[in-house]
């Protein structure tokens, strides 16, 4: 059994610090949108480009398109099949896997709905809109269920912007006999991060295969990191936490003792891996524990990172490098301690990356073992293979259509998706 060092820290809460210089765009006090018109969670400007833009590549990389390593990819036909419609602004869409083969859906405005049987219940399964700021990219982000769910644990974990635009991860507990509500009133705070901007806020939180609770935090906003957060190891801005909230007993949490700067000056022993600008969507894969992440990008490129399930403190390059692209000329875009993207495409191609699953079901044979994301702004969603090492391109799956904000998995392993515009969640299916 794993050691784990005690935080004494009921919250965690860092300073509001006073920026100068955000655009326009990432003005805290500008009116926020649920409609995706040129705002949703992940989703920034071109326009709110940061210290340069120099589009100097590490190395070549094939084209978004070219059938790389994995031609039988480009062959493979997928559509998108509706199968809950009605939702307002669903962002994220996850099982228990409890047994129970129900689906859950957070809109955005801070209610969790429950499908069963194909069919939304009309009452939300927990609904703490009254706490949460919804819009542009601020909202009831991600949320997650705990290995052992419905078996001895009944409570759920929330990640989502409070009443001022601050950041809270907190537990809920499931109610009645087939845990079917969860209770508002039973709140229970973990983590809380003060957002310096209205944007870049992350949103993706999930278990990894030890059964800690992994937390994607943005940069902290603007545009380009303007105080450059995402490297800093004094704050969890910019990072991939990794926290013990199933062995704390009266602590919000513990902090795991394989993290990687638990023994490091200065730096916050909750930080897994560093360097993202907003990890909105990431996931485990469940056969080899993998962490797979979808950065959003900024000014030209959006990226997908790896973190092998054994890695400890990646660095994965912002603000230096954007994708595999040099960002920041006056930082000096070494390469050297940097992890780089194992696949990337070109704002021409979207403009928002939809980290997503890799497929372990049985309904598309030929999608076993591949990796598919999805850009929310193009619609388009790209498969790569999860079992190569190295650089990849994206293959083209399909031209959905949609605005794709999630991309989840049930108990089958099976893939669904929100659309965000849409309304709707949609069951991927061979085409």
């Amino acid at each position: 059994m794993r050691t784990r060092t005690r935080v004494p820290i009921p919250v965690v809460v860092l300073s509001l610090a006073v920026l100068a210089g955000a655009c326009a765009s990432s003005d805290p006090s500008s009116p926020a949108t649920a409609a995706p018109s040129g705002t949703t969670p992940g989703v920034e400007s071109p326009a709110s480009a940061g210290p340069s833009a120099v589009a100097t590549p590490s190395e070549d990389v094939p084209p978004p398109g070219s059938d790389g390593d994995r031609p039988e990819l480009a062959a493979v036909r997928v559509a998108l099949e509706p199968a809950v419609e009605g939702l307002a602004a669903p962002l994220f869409v996850t099982s228990a896997a409890d047994g129970t083969d129900r689906l859950y859906v957070a809109e955005q405005d801070g209610a969790i709905r429950l499908v069963e049987n194909g069919v939304l219940r009309e009452q939300p399964f927990l609904d703490i809109s009254d706490r949460v700021s919804s819009g542009g990219e601020r909202g009831l982000l991600g949320f997650a269920f705990p290995p052992g769910y419905g078996t001895g644990r009944d409570e759920l974990y929330v990640h989502y912007t409070d009443s001022d635009g601050d950041t809270v991860v907190a537990g809920f507990r499931a109610t009645g006999d087939d845990l079917g509500t969860a209770d508002p009133a039973s709140e229970r705070t973990i983590l809380t991060q003060d957002q310096p901007y209205s944007n870049h806020n992350g949103g993706w939180i999930g278990f990894d295969a030890d059964g800690m609770l992994l937390i994607g935090l943005g940069d902290g906003g603007s545009g380009g990191d303007p105080e450059n957060r995402a490297s800093d190891l004094a704050t969890i801005l910019g990072k991939l936490l990794r926290i013990d909230v199933l062995g704390a007993d009266d602590e919000p949490y513990l902090i795991p003792a394989d993290n990687p700067f638990v023994d490091t000056a200065d730096a916050r022993p909750e930080i897994l891996h560093f360097g993202f600008r907003n990890p909105f969507r990431a996931s485990v894969d469940l056969a080899t524990g993998n962490i797979w992440i979808g950065d959003v990008g900024q000014s030209g490129w959006e990226e997908i990172d790896l973190a092998p399930a054994d890695a400890r403190g990646l660095d994965f390059g912002w603000r230096r490098w954007e994708g595999r692209h040099c960002f920041d000329e006056a930082a000096g875009c070494d390469e050297t301690g940097v992890t780089m993207p194992v696949t990337e495409y070109p704002h021409p191609e979207g403009c928002s990356v939809i980290g997503g699953v890799v497929y372990r079901g049985d309904a598309i044979p030929a999608l076993r073992g591949a990796y598919l994301f999805a850009d929310y702004c193009s619609g388009r969603l790209w498969a790569i293979d999860a079992g190569l090492d190295g650089a990849q391109p994206p293959i083209l799956l399909s031209e959905t259509g949609r605005s794709i904000s999630s991309i989840g998995i049930d108990e089958a392993g099976e893939v669904w998706m929100t659309d965000l515009s849409g309304g709707a969640v949609l069951r991927l299916v061979e085409g």
